[in-house]
């Protein structure tokens, strides 16, 4: 871990002036062995439970200890983690007075959990808020700031319950946290937050900054560094979701090992194809569950405006973000799946012009801008997976940013397979029945795949698996039998 040094000036107004180390750590937790700082501890007097305020707001470098009596101990600040700098500022700025929770290591006082206790004439949150709570577990999942700068920027209280939504909170939080945000994103924030302070311009545009703010200050901007995924996990998963498919499993494992060595994701998304019912989003949930990524999905055939997916612009009374921004501010981060559904319909727009252009900047990963928004989002963490029936009907500019994987009709054999291992037995457990309360004659099955011969795809099966369970139900429950025999007749008598 590279650790930063930065030796401070004397301040002639310092109560006390030291030398401390801020140090870079993406752990998304804190502990002793990996606390968020460290503090002097003279003559032990720090101990798990320690109280007081912290002071030289301007360099923050102390930590001023009351001991219940009355007196005060200054304590020198050591190492500071990089992304609690500003957060420090902030509570010395505003005197809040903290509880400290560490242990004593030989090289100070260990910090790996700050509570607020109480005010000392401050106008900022309470506790009761769960502000500091909210903003310390926002902080410790995100990436340190490229820049390390300090200069310039009894129960627990749950923070996720927190809204960015008063002005106060997004002030607090651009204080606190600012420096984790992407630089432009930074520089967006200030102006917009100095619009929806003025009393210069009119409600609405203070209120559409507002909006903006409370919706960009929500989402978790972190860098694109991919951890390495296990293969032998990702197999397993893939043959627990996914029948046959032998050459998909292979392209998607060759996926999983291509993150490993670049830690990144890969420059190009992936475009499933095949006929309808064939499992295509099936795969790509499979591959969401193995990135373990949060995912939105994108369904293109009822998507017949760009500006569903860019906004609108503010000077409309009603404006709002676009489908996109909002699955960014769903999921909380950046980091994000999007599944990309009837990806060939996504040039039937009726609008005022063609959705599919929109898509091209989204799967670039340069950045894309929604209009309500009016600045460009990050996009090097978005995984677009996409799926279609016919790829002759994708314009070549979007087939050009995807790796294709075509999935054949599955064959008698395979769909015979499929209803007897998977459909079946799914939808029985669905119904709180045994798969000994039903059976399947081999003629039966041969019937069951004859009657579905003219649809590709297995959705034909799992509707008459749900049809056969629901006869089986009920003939056990009316006609008070044990088990339900279904051959070539008695499943004609039922289907036909």
């Amino acid at each position: 871990m590279p650790v930063f040094d930065f030796k401070e000036k004397p301040d002639e107004n310092a109560k006390s002036v030291c030398t401390y180390e801020v140090f870079q750590s993406s752990e998304n937790t804190a502990t002793k062995e990996k606390p968020i700082m460290i503090i002097q501890n003279p003559q032990g007097i720090l101990t798990h439970h320690s109280s007081g305020i912290f002071v030289n707001p301007v360099k923050i470098t102390a930590f001023e200890y009351h001991n219940g009596e009355g007196d005060k101990i200054i304590c020198e600040i050591k190492k500071i983690d990089s992304r609690f700098t500003s957060l420090y500022k902030w509570l010395g700025e505003n005197h809040i007075k903290v509880k400290l929770s560490g242990a004593v290591t030989p090289e100070g006082y260990a910090v790996y959990k700050i509570r607020e206790q109480a005010f000392a004439d401050s106008t900022k949150l309470s506790s009761s808020d769960g502000f500091l709570q909210y903003m310390i577990e926002r902080l410790l999942s995100s990436d340190p700031p490229v820049h390390n700068s300090i200069a310039d920027e009894d129960e627990e209280i749950e923070g996720d319950d927190l809204k960015l939504t008063s002005i106060q909170s997004i002030t607090d939080f651009i204080a606190c946290a600012g420096n984790t945000l992407p630089e432009n994103i930074q520089l967006w924030a200030r102006r917009n937050l100095v619009v929806a302070k003025s009393n210069e311009v009119s409600p609405e545009e203070r209120r559409h900054a507002q909006r903006a703010l409370s919706t960009m200050m929500g989402i978790n901007w972190k860098n694109n560094y991919f951890a390495a995924i296990d293969p032998v996990e990702a197999k397993r998963i893939l043959d627990e979701e996914l029948y046959g498919m032998e050459k998909v499993k292979q392209r998607i494992i060759e996926t999983i090992i291509q993150i490993n060595r670049t830690h990144t994701l890969p420059a190009y998304g992936l475009l499933i194809v095949g006929p309808a019912g064939t499992g295509k989003s099936q795969v790509a949930y499979a591959v969401a569950k193995i990135l373990k990524l949060s995912w939105t999905t994108l369904d293109m055939s009822s998507i017949n405006d760009p500006e569903q997916l860019t906004g609108s612009s503010r000077v409309y009374a009603n404006a709002k973000p676009g489908i996109i921004m909002e699955a960014f501010a769903r999921a909380g981060e950046s980091k994000l799946i999007f599944i990309i559904n009837e990806l060939d319909k996504a040039s039937d727009g009726k609008g005022n012009g063609n959705p599919a252009d929109v898509l091209l900047t989204l799967l670039d990963n340069l950045g894309f801008t929604d209009n309500y928004m009016e600045c460009m989002i990050p996009t090097d963490g978005v995984y677009p997976i996409a799926t279609a029936n016919d790829k002759s009907r994708i314009s070549a500019p979007i087939m050009s940013r995807f790796a294709v994987i075509e999935i054949p009709d599955y064959t008698v054999e395979e769909k015979k397979v499929i209803f007897s291992r998977f459909s079946l037995p799914k939808i029985l457990k669905r119904m709180s029945m045994t798969t000994d309360e039903v059976e399947i004659t081999d003629d039966g099955l041969n019937a069951i795949v004859e009657l579905c011969s003219n649809t590709s795809g297995v959705r034909d099966i799992e509707q008459v698996a749900e049809h056969i369970a629901a006869n089986a139900l009920y003939q056990i429950e009316v006609n008070h039998v044990t088990k339900v025999t279904y051959d070539y007749n008695t499943i004609h008598a039922l289907i036909d």
